[in-house]
């Protein structure tokens, strides 16, 4: 392990200083490693530990520090280790979250016993929020069953994949009492009940602790519950749950023009006659980028208009990485497609994007269940 971190606060810096502490440690911490991550599945635990430290975590989060959330600081944290490496972006929106749940709560017992170490990356978690957001608009039914006992509640159930997970670590997650009302709590790998199983091997993201959790009879108790009932505060938290995951699909694409512009040098003569090329998706990465720094303003709104836009990004982001992976593999040619070619690396990890809940066919649903959009824009697709 790493020695001792001096954590940043949002009193010490703004913004800005985030991402350029964020840009260095990527530099410094992350780019040696991205082979090892990707070919070996290996953790980048002092990597995310450092950016925690950075402030990565922190300035986002509603009551930490003295100025009002900075969802866009944590967008483009995000993004700026996606240019490099998905599976470190992927986890850092995994913490991200966590800390979302912890500081958007009201349980002011529990931000002051875990929230500031979850903030500054002393404390690593992730979210298990996939099969909630799905039972929520109709796909699944709640795999995590609760029954009120002195003091908490007894959890059982399985989720089959949770991420940016490891024996010290934690995860939010929603389980349904005997009577259907949904209840949020945090929930600690190192409980009495909790069980990390292997989650398989994934073409790409292996290095991002994804485990399957199986509850026996786990104790959640009162002071580690986030929101009881937990629909109003899901509806609440949803649009940072969501805007924060834009970050990855578009520090991916950022990473795919960087590709393509590396080769025109020797293969423009013949690349200039492929349908796409680096300011095609460059524009479209600017035009989400702006959007999302405008819904980030205020990420409680809770004007549905509002939460469509959000969709609607998520699922740019997700069309924009794939296309992006895809002509950047296209730019590459050959040379993206041997063994350690970050072309196809890129594109492996662009399909992630797509799947990831809420995948690409959830964002479509979830549009067409909120019907025309009474403004007519015509969204950031391309």
């Amino acid at each position: 392990m790493a020695a001792a971190l001096a954590f940043a606060t949002p009193d010490d810096d703004t913004g800005e200083d985030v991402l350029a502490a964020v840009r260095e440690v990527v530099q410094r911490d992350l780019v040696p490693i991205v082979g090892q991550i990707d070919r070996d599945g290996f953790y980048p635990e002092d990597a995310m530990r450092a950016l925690g430290a950075a402030g990565a975590y922190g300035r986002h989060l509603p009551g930490y520090g003295a100025g009002e959330p900075d969802l866009t600081a944590a967008f483009r944290a995000i993004a700026a280790a996606g240019e490099y490496c998905l599976s470190t972006s992927f986890c850092m929106w995994c913490q991200d979250a966590f800390a979302w749940y912890v500081w958007a709560s009201d349980n002011a017992a529990l931000k002051a016993r875990l929230g500031e170490k979850i903030a500054t990356g002393a404390i690593l978690g992730g979210t298990g929020l996939s099969n909630p957001m799905k039972t929520f608009f109709g796909i699944e039914t709640m795999r995590l069953k609760g029954r009120r006992v002195e003091g908490g509640y007894l959890v059982k159930g399985a989720l089959p994949w949770v991420s940016n997970l490891g024996p010290d670590h934690w995860f939010g997650g929603v389980f349904e009492r005997e009577d259907g009302r949904p209840v949020m709590a945090l929930v600690s790998c190192a409980g009495a009940g909790v069980k990390l199983v292997d989650g398989g091997t994934f073409v790409a993201l292996d290095g991002t602790r994804t485990y399957g959790i199986q509850l026996r009879d786990a104790f959640i108790p009162d002071g580690d519950i986030l929101a009881d009932p937990a629909e109003a505060y899901v509806k609440r938290i949803r649009l940072g749950f969501v805007l924060m995951q834009v970050g990855m699909g578009l520090g991916l694409a950022r990473g795919c023009i960087r590709l393509i512009r590396e080769v025109e040098g020797s293969l423009g003569h013949v690349n200039r006659y492929l349908d796409v090329q680096a300011p095609d998706l460059a524009a479209r990465a600017d035009a989400l980028e702006r959007e999302v720094e405008t819904l980030a303003i205020d990420p409680f709104d809770p004007d549905p208009a509002l939460w469509r836009r959000v969709v609607a990004a998520r699922l740019a982001a997700s069309e924009l990485a794939v296309d992006a992976a895809h002509n950047a593999m296209l730019h590459c040619g050959a040379r993206g497609y041997v063994v350690t070619g970050e072309a196809q690396r890129r594109l492996r990890e662009a399909y992630f994007v797509a799947i990831v809940t809420p995948a690409m066919k959830q964002l479509k649903k979830m549009l067409a269940d909120m019907g025309p959009d009474p403004s007519g824009a015509p969204g950031l697709a391309a």
